[in-house]
């Protein structure tokens, strides 16, 4: 990737758009703007056209808003967010490593995105020049952003049927050694597919962690006791009235889930 980077301004505020675009002007040995677009649609016409390095891209657009125009894209610029909503997961632009200015864009800040860039594309050239620096990152946060699918029923093996157990009867998940078990309310044990990290991914937030090889059910909690070394206690209202022990380091999570 050469300088200077081949450059789309995508926002439907023109304001905003003439004011940095004129920034911009002062960084012309890094920045070539090369076109505009007033909203998602137009951007992501303009971006499989033009094929730029970089897009400096507004969230909330009409037609399209940035990350369904991000989704839809088949090849992937570097990105920086510029927009006035603060709101939409700052900490995951950072822990991504993708840039974000907050309008109205000061020139300051401004000069050490482009800093950022120039340095990020830099150490990239210097081991793999053909991958874009911000793309794995950027596909990262699109992932976060995506709302969880809602879901019913955990799926599990018996026998030669695929049984559907419904969330409601589930009380907990457990890890014993490689494997991942759901008991049912009943009290009957079910070998399943996922890994408890994922089923943090994928259930709702009724279900949480509570320790490293332990995930219940919240609604399904009978009792809490205090335990040593700031563990807690928990009694089950499943028929066997199973007991289960949280992790040292989840005492906080049980405590705010119990708001203890």
């Amino acid at each position: 990737m050469t300088l200077p980077f081949k450059t789309i301004l995508i926002d439907d505020e023109s304001l905003a758009v003439s004011r940095l675009r004129r920034l911009l002007n002062k960084h012309r040995d890094s920045i070539d703007v090369i076109g505009e677009a007033a909203n998602g649609a137009e951007g992501l016409t303009l971006i499989e056209s033009l094929q730029p390095d970089l897009i400096f891209l507004d969230i909330e657009m009409p037609l399209l808003n940035g990350f369904e125009m991000l989704s839809r894209l088949t090849t992937m610029p570097m990105v920086v967010f510029a927009t006035a909503f603060d709101q939409y997961a700052i900490r995951a632009f950072e822990e991504n490593s993708i840039d974000y200015l907050l309008k109205p864009i000061e020139a300051e800040r401004l000069a050490r995105t482009v800093q950022k860039i120039r340095t990020l594309v830099d150490r990239q050239d210097m081991a793999q020049p053909a991958v874009n620096p911000m793309s794995e990152s950027v596909m990262r946060l699109l992932a976060q952003m995506q709302p969880k699918k809602e879901i019913y029923s955990i799926s599990v093996k018996t026998g030669e049927k695929i049984k559907l157990v419904p969330l409601s009867d589930i009380a907990f998940f457990e890890a014993e050694d490689k494997y991942v078990f759901l008991a049912t309310m009943d009290g009957q044990k079910f070998l399943t597919t996922y890994t408890l990290t994922t089923l943090n991914e994928k259930l709702p937030d009724t279900f949480v962690r509570i320790s490293r090889s332990v995930m219940v059910n919240r609604h399904k909690i009978a009792e809490v006791h205090r335990h040593f070394d700031g563990k807690f206690l928990l009694g089950m209202s499943d028929k066997k009235g199973t007991k289960l022990t949280s992790g040292s380091t989840y005492g906080d999570t049980v405590r705010q889930l119990l708001e203890l």
